[in-house]
């Protein structure tokens, strides 16, 4: 009796069939990874098989047309499989910066919720694909918008090729290169959050500095009454307001994006740094 043949079995054992798929397949891992984690792409209703023939086709103008040279051919599945977790560990880290960037205006629309008092008030996010308070899924949009007005779609492909040519598919990289930019921009997560929030923030802070002034020298005013609907009317105008002179700290979160990933890309060019000698060894 025959025993009947799997293709995928035998381009798993010859080694020359897997070195056809990873000039492919190796990138579109990467470039899978970074978009799956960016706002951007699902901000907005996009089929999911609109979504693998967009990874596709990048994958394929990027790994085969951008890459500076051929990945390695593959010994194995083995190999092929451990190329392939560099490839999604590489993506991850590349997507964090963009998270952390879009983290930002989150943290931002916290901040105005609680203070306004729209904390209670629960919306479905498509951005964090979940419910989220009003202002939250308002700066959510903001990003998105500001993202592609600002034209950082096109510099987010420009960089993805560039990281191409210094981590060509396959390579293997050290995780702890990224670990000092993608700290530094996580600590200025909190600050340029804050920027984004501070003028209605110190808005709403004298406005509790008058209620409570009120409510001091007239208690027969109800100030939960009272209170609730001055804070948003305050907190509205001046958010619409503040929307004219926000652009200067939105290109700072954007331009955190690629000043992380640039941080990354110098660290590979000059390569591995030794670490220091312990002191007081034997």
């Amino acid at each position: 009796m025959a025993i009947p043949s799997f293709p995928a079995l035998q381009v798993l054992g010859n080694p020359g069939a897997l070195g056809l798929w990873t000039p492919v397949v190796l990138p579109s891992l990467r470039i899978a990874v970074v978009l799956a984690m960016t706002p951007v792409l699902y901000a907005m209703p996009v089929p999911n098989r609109v979504r693998l023939v967009v990874v596709m086709a990048l994958s394929a103008v990027l790994g085969l047309a951008l890459a500076p040279s051929a990945p390695p051919q593959p010994a194995g599945a083995g190999m092929l499989l451990q190329m392939a977790f560099v490839e999604l560990a590489l993506g991850a880290t590349m997507a964090l910066g963009v998270l952390l960037a879009f983290a930002a205006f989150s943290l931002a629309g916290n901040l105005l919720d609680v203070q306004i008092g729209f904390g209670l008030a629960q919306v479905f996010d498509p951005v964090g694909n979940r419910a989220s308070p009003l202002l939250v899924s308002a700066f959510n949009y903001i990003a998105v918008i500001g993202f592609m007005a600002a034209d950082g779609h096109h510099l987010l492909l420009r960089a993805l090729a560039y990281s191409f040519e210094v981590f060509p598919p396959g390579m293997a990289w050290q995780v702890q290169d990224a670990a000092a930019p993608v700290f530094k921009q996580a600590s200025g997560l909190f600050l340029l959050g804050f920027a984004l929030a501070a003028p209605v923030v110190f808005c709403i802070l004298l406005v509790e500095f008058a209620l409570g002034l009120i409510s001091r020298n007239l208690p027969q005013i109800n100030m939960l009454v009272l209170g609730i609907p001055v804070k948003i009317m305050v907190g509205l105008a001046v958010l619409a307001l503040w929307f004219a002179g926000m652009g200067s700290t939105m290109h700072r979160i954007y331009g955190g994006i690629y000043g992380t990933w640039e941080a990354i890309f110098l660290q590979a060019e000059r390569g591995p740094t030794a670490l220091p000698p312990m002191t007081g060894a034997r």
